[in-house]
């Protein structure tokens, strides 16, 4: 309740203090750091994102002056205008990235292992309830994520080829329970992650590799195996975060 008679709103911008504009920074910086939003990504409108966040609209808009003074993100007018990523790890978000990741480690690191054992439990579903119909449209999303270019099309790709998959379970509540935990991974933003710029390359190969397992398994109506494979494929998350870790010197190798 408001204290003597002063609007909701103006207590919650009492909260948008310093150090909460340099959380929010750290935050975004580190999402992007680490693929959450790629290069040429347009970042949700600051309403959206002051809802991820969980923070103040005036916090937000202040971390995202910071982004684009550090060149982090561009601003465009017109139609299709917003913020866009334009660099995605210079050096100096090393330091931000270490403190963020430092802090949540734990956290990600249950959450990750939670997703995995769902992954594999969509999958299985999939595989014992998949139809001609469900595995044409998954053969058609791994198509797309083969011949997207690496990065941001990659990303979207893979994210319509999960979604594919999850579709093929038919059922809404494993669906949904599974999107909403991947988006409790998130830094910055509900959207799957997908590394630093190093090892970017090297993970999506890897991972068309493990879709085309993962595929097959469904297909064929190998539910224990579709399980097992799902698991092994939803490890990537944690090692990209640790991978950023040991960049940002908070891990060794």
């Amino acid at each position: 309740m408001a204290h003597n008679g002063a609007p909701a709103v103006l207590l919650h911008q009492q909260r948008d203090t310093p150090t909460r504009v340099d959380e929010i920074t750290d935050r975004l910086i580190t999402a992007i750091a680490i693929g959450e939003y790629l290069p040429g990504a347009r970042l949700p409108v600051e309403r959206d994102l002051a809802a991820s966040l969980n923070a103040g609209r005036m916090t937000v808009r202040a971390a995202l002056a910071r982004l684009l003074d550090r060149g982090l993100i561009e601003t465009r007018r017109g139609r299709g205008g917003g913020s866009y990523v334009r660099d995605q790890w210079p050096d100096s978000s090393t330091d931000a990235v270490g403190r963020t990741l430092r802090a949540r480690l734990g956290e990600l690191r249950d959450r990750c292992d939670a997703i995995c054992r769902l992954q594999g439990t969509v999958s299985r579903a999939a595989a014992d309830s998949r139809t001609e119909d469900d595995i044409s449209v998954i053969r058609a999303r791994l198509d797309d994520y083969r011949t997207a270019e690496s990065g941001l099309a990659a990303q979207q790709a893979d994210s319509r080829l999960h979604v594919a998959i999850m579709d093929a379970a038919h059922n809404d509540v494993l669906k949904q329970v599974l999107l909403d935990l991947k988006a409790t991974v998130s830094i910055g933003a509900p959207a799957h992650l997908w590394g630093e710029p190093s090892n970017m390359r090297t993970m999506e190969l890897r991972a068309l590799r493990e879709h085309e397992q993962l595929i097959d398994a469904i297909a064929d109506g190998r539910a224990d195996e579709a399980d097992h494979l799902a698991r092994h494929h939803g490890v990537i998350d944690f090692e990209l975060i640790t991978a950023a870790m040991q960049r940002a010197g908070v891990l060794t190798d």
